[in-house]
């Protein structure tokens, strides 16, 4: 079965928020070569969009446009900020709920890349901080650490659409 896209309406089957077709040109466009050597290109895009859904459902901005639909996106009540209405910002704009911001396309197709070689969630584990073998093996963690990776290019691509203080960033501007 082809892969089913989300396209603005809400799909209840949906399984990821870009196409192949769609990445492709992204990939192209960036000079990425490692997509083009990705074999199951779908499947890539399956698994960053799973990625996304278990990362941000709890931080976006807004709500889920349908109770039935699948994915995250779209959203009503997603708040687009930094949106200038004319010369200054005149309150609050939010995105149409039969959309997928480009935004989210954008650290979809991301993910998807680096899903194609590697698991984007890895089970959690200590941090080690050194390691010596002579006799007898002795390993040290760094104290209160988990290995987890962190995706900075696609926290920042998202950053715009994560509803206010979820993003663990702390900025307050006065």
């Amino acid at each position: 079965m082809g892969l089913i896209v989300e396209d603005g309406t809400g799909l209840s089957n949906s399984e990821s928020y870009a196409s192949v077709a769609e990445a492709d040109a992204y990939h192209a466009a960036r000079g990425n070569t490692d997509w083009d050597a990705v074999d199951d290109k779908e499947a890539a895009l399956r698994k960053a969009t799973e990625h996304m859904l278990q990362t941000y459902t709890l931080r976006w901005s807004g709500y889920r446009a349908k109770s039935t639909q699948a994915l995250d996106w779209p959203r009503s009540q997603a708040e687009r900020k930094n949106v200038l209405m004319g010369s200054a910002v005149e309150g609050i704009v939010y995105y149409e709920s039969t959309v997928v911001p480009m935004e989210v396309k954008r650290a979809c197709m991301e993910l998807a890349v680096r899903a194609a070689s590697a698991a984007l969630t890895a089970d959690l584990d200590r941090e080690v901080a050194s390691e010596s073998v002579s006799g007898a093996v002795s390993v040290t963690y760094v104290q209160g650490s988990r290995r987890q990776v962190k995706y900075a290019v696609v926290d920042m691509i998202l950053e715009p659409l994560l509803a206010r203080g979820s993003s663990g960033l702390g900025v307050v501007r006065a």
